[in-house]
């Protein structure tokens, strides 16, 4: 009826970590990360933005168009020639119809270019054209 304590300690064994639901539950967590984490699409240039007080914002659909100081353009993180920016412009509109496009250009960029930028976006078919601003 009563059992010692050696044969309790017997029967128990060694004490052990089980790792397989440690691992499971690192793999989940992770997958939870990543599914629920937001991902940003940038220009693949940094601007410094110009300011404004009566700044609106836009949806995050809007077809971002980068602008360095020295006239380069940028489409989702990819260099584009003026040239072949109306092409690209394009068969992003068609793509996604009605999508807005903002034009996110460092405050130092010329005029001249940010107008060519905004004639080949037009001719591409866009419909509303924006320059993006801090708010200040």
């Amino acid at each position: 009826m009563f059992r010692s304590v050696r044969s309790q300690r017997k029967r128990r064994g060694n004490a052990e970590v089980q790792m397989a639901p440690l691992i499971d539950m690192v793999f989940i967590l992770l997958i939870f990360f990543l599914v629920t984490t937001v991902f940003t699409r940038e220009t693949g240039v940094v601007v410094n933005r110009p300011e404004a007080t009566t700044s609106d914002s836009l949806d995050r659909k809007a077809l971002q168009i980068g602008v360095d100081p020295e006239g380069r353009v940028y489409v989702e993180e990819r260099r584009v020639d003026l040239i072949a920016l109306r092409s690209v412009v394009e068969q992003k509109l068609r793509a996604e119809p009605g999508r807005n496009v903002v034009l996110i250009a460092d405050r130092d960029t010329h005029t001249g270019t940010l107008v060519e930028i905004m004639d080949e976006c037009r001719l591409a078919g866009a419909s509303t054209i924006a320059i993006a601003a801090t708010k200040n």
